[in-house]
């Protein structure tokens, strides 16, 4: 071993007499022409997502809650490469992350951290199915903190929002895409309210959807 170089790894904890199959583990070496980091965000940009926030979570949460809403609650889970290398082709953008474990809330607050800015977020502007909203509200769970897995989150200039916006909706898996806030000097991820108020956007302590794999 001493050769070689350990790329990747991957360890489950398990319930002793828990597996009962065989457990693959894959590992892919890709070379990048062009690296987009989650600690790019700068003052003026704008922050996008491409579509509806805390499907997976709220869909994983009421299904073991035995919660029934009718078929309207599905994991977003999606491959996102098509979509993400389109949007890098319409336009410049500065920080990229996927707002899984966590959720939203987790994820903007760590671009925020590491590029050292603030992020100001209109509520009115975030993307939340009604189905999401009332399995949240039951549960008594922010579908801000609870995980996606067909979502991601940019940072994106102000010249160039627009068409990286236009870019994300051409695709199947960014036709709801929208321009949800931007960023600002300062240290606090902040939510501008429907009644004109503002809150801050905390980093859950926990993860609310206990892992799955």
């Amino acid at each position: 071993m001493g050769a070689l170089d350990i790329v990747t790894g991957d360890t489950k904890v398990l319930e002793k007499g828990a597996l009962d199959g065989i457990v693959v583990n894959t590992a892919g070496i890709g070379v990048a022409d062009r690296i987009v980091r989650d600690n790019g965000l700068v003052p003026g940009d704008r922050i996008l997502v491409n579509g509806t926030l805390g499907d997976h979570g709220m869909t994983i949460m009421a299904e073991r809650a035995n919660l029934s809403f009718g078929g309207q609650l599905q994991s977003d889970v999606a491959p996102l490469w098509g979509l993400v290398e389109k949007a890098m082709s319409a336009g410049e953008i500065h920080a990229m992350k996927d707002p899984t474990r966590g959720g939203f809330a987790s994820a903007i607050n760590e671009m925020a951290r590491k590029s050292r800015v603030s992020v100001r977020v209109r509520e009115d502007a975030l993307p939340l199915k009604k189905s999401v909203r009332s399995a949240a509200e039951m549960l008594g769970i922010d579908p801000l903190q609870v995980a996606n897995e067909g979502k991601v989150v940019m940072g994106v200039p102000e010249k160039d929002a627009e068409k990286v916006l236009a870019a994300l909706r051409s695709h199947p898996y960014g036709k709801e895409a929208v321009i949800i806030g931007e960023v600002v000097e300062g240290s606090h991820v902040i939510m501008e309210t429907r009644i004109g108020g503002e809150r801050f956007i905390e980093p859950p302590v926990g993860d609310p959807v206990p892992r799955v794999c």
